[in-house]
């Protein structure tokens, strides 16, 4: 049961996602917004079955066939669909049963969540981070004053006291007050508005590759694959070399925790580009994306929703304050850091608009 003409042309401009499946169960049309949904043309497609194009968890084919048999319509919230190419969309999907000529047909409609998901995450990783800026900068402030206070009175201390023996403990006191100072000061973040200026990404993060070869003695092996297609940006380089380090530090960390002989330790540096991506509420035309990949042990799953908080990490010996500062800068930049990760295979995502750039 093919649209007719009028139909056909009301469709092909609907921005919902439309199929019309046959009786048995193939497809005998998809609109333009369902091509580009589940990446796949209507000629292509045309009189496959419907699990060529996608395919759930649960058990499609049999909830398929029992809406054509009882002719029942039903919906689904929050459905994760795997397309042929193996790319995964959360979707609401509905379910309605025609009958014409006593053959029924279905038609279903997509609406794509990925988006709107992405958004509420991301609009919730962005409050936290801002929330948190203001707790730290008003303890800042309650902590700063005093210390300096408790600094200024050991120095005066020091001239009255006689016994050279006893500079010992106001020595200790004023270095004390200096390294809860610097604490503090290392929580807010830079310190400095980014000077930004055309950068290359790729100078950057050699820069980063260097440091961690240095500074993990040849014991990590360091993949790049560069995307050399990207045009500079326009950033900070310093402080872009600072975010980038300290994802890639994070990473070196974590892959001490592995025995190298069962797993070789390796921090892949990979740049892309990626067209149309929502950061926060803004949907940017071009964005140049940098994943820092470890095989390590992976993230504890009650820290991954808080690992870019100050003062929150997984390592005992660990301050919390190198991904909360790199999330920093990346915001500086209009941007922002992603992170997935499971056993084997962590991957911090940083991403830096490039429509300035241009």
């Amino acid at each position: 049961m093919p649209p007719n003409n009028i139909h056909h042309q009301i469709l092909d401009n609907l921005k919902t996602a439309i199929l019309l499946v046959e009786p048995n169960l193939t497809v005998s049309y998809i609109n333009p917004a369902a091509e580009s949904l589940l990446a796949v043309s209507d000629q292509r497609i045309h009189g496959e079955a419907i699990t060529k194009l996608f395919h759930e968890q649960e058990d499609t084919l049999v909830k398929l066939l029992d809406a054509i048999n009882n002719c029942e319509a039903y919906t689904k919230r929050e459905t994760v669909l795997t397309l042929r190419s193996g790319i995964e969309i959360t979707v609401d999907y509905a379910v309605t049963p025609v009958t014409e000529y006593r053959r029924t047909s279905l038609i279903i409609e997509l609406q794509p969540l990925d988006r709107l998901i992405r958004i509420s995450r991301e609009e919730g990783l962005l409050s936290s981070q801002q929330n948190s800026q203001a707790l730290i900068r008003g303890i800042a402030h309650e902590v700063k004053n005093p210390l300096g206070g408790l600094r200024g009175a050991a120095q005066l201390l020091a001239r009255e006291l006689s016994d050279p023996k006893l500079h010992d403990y106001t020595n200790i006191i004023i270095e004390e007050a200096d390294r809860l100072r610097n604490l503090v000061d290392t929580m807010l973040g830079p310190h400095r508005a980014p000077e930004k200026q055309m950068t290359n990404i790729h100078e950057v993060l050699e820069r980063v590759r260097q440091l961690i070869e240095a500074e993990s003695e040849g014991h990590i092996r360091i993949i790049r694959d560069y995307d050399p297609s990207i045009p500079d940006i326009l950033g900070d380089r310093e402080q872009l070399i600072q975010a980038f380090l300290n994802v890639a530090r994070n990473a070196q960390q974590a892959l001490r925790q592995i025995d190298s002989e069962d797993r070789d330790p390796t921090i892949i540096l990979r740049t892309r580009t990626l067209r149309q991506l929502t950061i926060g509420t803004h949907r940017h035309r071009l964005v140049c994306s940098v994943d820092i990949i470890d095989n390590g042990p992976g993230i504890p799953q009650d820290l991954r929703a808080s690992i870019f908080l100050p003062m929150v990490s997984g390592r005992a010996e660990g301050t919390g304050l190198g991904l909360s500062i790199a999330q920093s800068i990346l915001n500086h930049h209009n941007g922002l850091i992603e992170c997935s990760s499971e056993p084997g295979n962590t991957t911090f995502s940083l991403h830096i608009p490039l429509e300035h750039a241009s």
